[in-house]
């Protein structure tokens, strides 16, 4: 099995699937994430506000260092960070991140985020799948973990399909208009991924 830097975070990959493609951002996918990274849910959903009021007001167009953060997401070598593509329109709706990476324990974090032209279709759900299956079966990773807040059970549904397992939860961890949520802990481990290829 190739260690993981050379396998899984220097090399880029576009990956196919039937619903979305993968791949490392192109400048029309780049103007793409201004509008998603400015929409309310999103915002919610990801815990990048702490009230409705700041979640409305994000501006749709991404300012010059965000802009030149996505640009030089391909120069990492510590993370894997792909824009999901719509096979339909061509369209970026998203972005799919494997980072927070510990060479010791070989593991990693799993993150996803899907706008509004992106959801209830199961891209997210397909996207999900494809860079879990593209990490096993490209490094000796072990696990891989995230957190989902409680008042995003699309999510979690989405990653229960691709095989992450519930492990526990941070109660109370992120205040949003004044009412405190959990946040949910899962991971799949490669035995987990191993028992649904096989």
């Amino acid at each position: 099995m190739p260690e993981i830097p050379e396998a899984l975070f220097l090399n880029k990959p576009t990956i196919t699937g039937e619903q979305v493609i993968l791949r490392p951002y192109t400048e029309a996918d780049i103007k793409c994430m201004g509008p998603i990274l400015a929409d309310p849910e999103m915002i919610r959903l990801t815990g990048s506000a702490n009230t409705t009021e700041e979640a409305r007001s994000a501006p749709a167009t991404l300012d010059a260092k965000t802009v030149e953060w996505y640009r030089t997401r391909a120069e990492q070598t510590d993370r894997l960070d792909l824009a999901v593509v719509d096979v339909q329109t061509g369209r970026c709706v998203g972005e799919t991140v494997l980072n927070e990476w510990s060479p010791a324990d070989r593991s990693c974090n799993f993150r996803i985020l899907i706008g509004p032209q992106g959801r209830n279709r199961g891209l997210g759900s397909e996207a999900t799948r494809l860079t879990i299956d593209y990490a096993f079966a490209n490094s000796n990773l072990n696990r891989i973990s995230l957190t989902v807040f409680a008042f995003n059970p699309r999510a979690r549904r989405a990653y229960e399909k691709a095989g992450f397992v519930y492990e526990g939860t941070c109660r109370e961890a992120f205040r949003f208009d004044g009412e405190y949520i959990d946040d949910r802990i899962m991971a799949i481990l490669r035995s987990d991924w191993e028992g649904t290829t096989s």
